[in-house]
């Protein structure tokens, strides 16, 4: 699949972990009523962001401000990715259960 390839070359290969993470992340917080669905990606951005400058903080080695930097620019471009792939996947599921149930139309897209 074409979109998977993609996915692989933008994303570090350690932290392919955190898209099916967040996915869990954001059914449950999907199943939870005290949170908004429009909510729910910003959520998922700020845990992914979180959790990449954790793995990055971990295993990294820093001589300098540039490192540090190059660091923040990781965790912060990794984490958004982990989580708008995670949100992806999320809308590519939905989208083929409408299919299978007959609908699928323009208008039947969700907000999350």
């Amino acid at each position: 699949m074409e979109i998977l390839e993609s996915i692989k070359e933008f994303i570090r290969p350690e932290l392919l972990i955190l898209v099916p993470v967040l996915y869990f992340i954001g059914m449950v917080c999907k199943s939870s009523q005290r949170m908004s669905d429009r909510a729910i990606p910003a959520l998922l951005g700020g845990l992914g962001i979180g959790l990449t400058a954790v793995w990055v903080s971990a295993t990294g080695t820093y001589g300098g401000w540039r490192d540090v930097l190059g660091a923040a620019f990781m965790a912060i471009t990794q984490g958004i990715l982990c989580a708008g792939t995670s949100v992806y996947i999320n809308q590519l599921v939905k989208q083929a259960r409408k299919t299978e149930k007959g609908g699928g139309g323009k208008d039947d897209v969700d907000a999350a």
